[in-house]
């Protein structure tokens, strides 16, 4: 397989609901995770966990789609550019945003993500992550 065809095989089994199963086969054990505001997880436990949290805090899945996929089969790199809508923390989030895998083989071992959350949605959310959680 070539880097394109493991990426857009990667986003086809997130689209179908095999999110987990996905990031199992795909992603190396010792994965460097880089998200938009420069936090880093490392390790698949580290993103494992992160995964999960965000699956865990989505209220509701409105659709989404995986745009555009492009590589560089020399470098071991590709890019995804995908839309998700989702709700969130009681707040409507459609977002895009772009990944960047680095690969090694047929695993990822460091990805990427580019995206852009407005101003006032972020400032709901951390709103609402700070109420009290009612009994």
């Amino acid at each position: 397989m070539t880097y394109l065809e493991r990426a857009k095989d990667l986003y086809a089994q997130m689209a179908e609901g095999k999110i987990m199963e996905a990031f199992e086969r795909y992603y190396r054990d010792d994965v460097v995770v880089v998200e938009a505001d420069g936090q880093e997880r490392h390790g698949k436990d580290a993103q494992r966990k992160a995964i999960e949290e965000w699956l865990a805090s989505v209220e509701e899945m409105h659709g989404g789609a995986t745009e555009h996929v492009t590589s560089n089969e020399e470098e071991g790199v590709t890019m995804v550019q995908s839309f998700t809508d989702v709700t969130m923390h009681g707040e409507r989030m459609p977002f895009r945003e772009i990944a960047v895998q680095e690969w090694e083989g047929d695993q990822i071992v460091r990805e990427s993500f580019f995206y852009f959350v407005p101003a006032e949605m972020q400032q709901r959310m951390a709103e609402k992550q700070a109420q009290p959680k009612r009994a």
